[in-house]
């Protein structure tokens, strides 16, 4: 009996001695993996059941240790039982649906990018829109842009080409400004005239100056003053619609040229080209809208 008592004492000591030569990652490891069926054991007894979480956590812990140690660790379950599910976890990572079968849906803002020079410029086809968005290097392919103006319902181009005047309204109103003047009949009988400028987009008014007799210096300067006034929302305007009138001369229109904006004379007899309203109306009619 003394001797057996010492046999096991010394295989013990043995034992003790070997765990110095085991790393610190080691030992750690198959603490975790005690510490784990031991609460596994209490949890649910007799007998101790796995779940998914605990099969999931006692694959990734074993697989920390060496093929050496693994039939040396105290397990509830035999090692290839283990591995088995690490097995079955790896499969289920890569044959799990992660995304929506079929191509990635086209962002919003590509979209917009596609369809307002559509609308905008309704002789353009969808060939011309991938060669200026190609310009402003946007990496996209032209049945890309033909499949996004096919999904917002515009048509191709000869089908929408309408040239009329209210349609180049309608596509270039945030971008077009319309001027003129009206007059104002004092109560002693004097007549005064008002320069106004006209936002298509937002029929926003300014009002230019007021004069008794316009002359062209005149409505030249106004046009100045008015250009300063908008400062950097200027360089949003792309065209300006006035009359023939003999005030609006060359230089008139070289203040607004010289910022790029295209001068579109109305044609002579057709008031309604310019949507501001007429001097030669009615007088109700003619009454200048509130400034903002």
């Amino acid at each position: 009996m003394v001797i057996r008592l010492i046999y096991l004492l010394a295989c013990q000591t043995f034992r003790w001695l070997a765990l110095f030569a085991r790393s610190s990652a080691a030992k750690d490891t198959e603490i975790l993996m005690l510490r784990h069926q031991l609460a596994i054991a209490r949890r649910s007894q007799p007998p101790p059941r796995f779940s998914w979480s605990d099969r999931a956590v006692m694959a990734a812990l074993l697989r920390l240790v060496s093929k050496q140690r693994r039939t040396q660790v105290a397990l509830l379950v035999t090692p290839r039982s283990v591995l088995r599910r690490h097995s079955r976890l790896v499969a289920w990572k890569w044959t799990y649906p992660s995304r929506r079968p079929g191509r990635p849906s086209k962002p919003e803002t590509l979209r917009q990018l596609v369809v307002r020079p559509a609308r905008e410029n309704p002789r353009w086809g969808y060939r011309r829109i991938h060669g200026e968005l190609v310009g402003l290097r946007r990496d996209i392919a032209a049945s890309t842009v033909r499949s996004i103006l096919k999904e917002a319902g515009i048509d191709p181009s000869p089908q929408r080409s309408d040239r009329s005047w209210s349609v180049f309204l309608k596509a270039q109103a945030t971008a077009i400004v319309a001027t003129d003047l009206f007059h104002i009949d004092t109560v002693f009988m004097r007549r005064w005239f008002v320069l106004f400028f006209i936002e298509h987009g937002t029929l926003r008014v300014h009002i230019a100056g007021i004069t008794r007799h316009p002359t062209g210096p005149w409505v030249t300067q106004q046009a100045r003053n008015y250009l300063m006034d908008l400062g950097d929302h200027a360089q949003s305007i792309r065209f300006l619609i006035r009359d023939r009138g003999t005030y609006f001369t060359d230089s008139f229109d070289a203040v607004f040229q010289a910022i790029g904006v295209q001068v579109l004379p109305t044609l002579p007899q057709v008031p309604r080209m310019n949507s501001t309203p007429n001097a030669g109306s009615d007088p109700a009619a003619a009454r200048p809208p509130t400034a903002p």
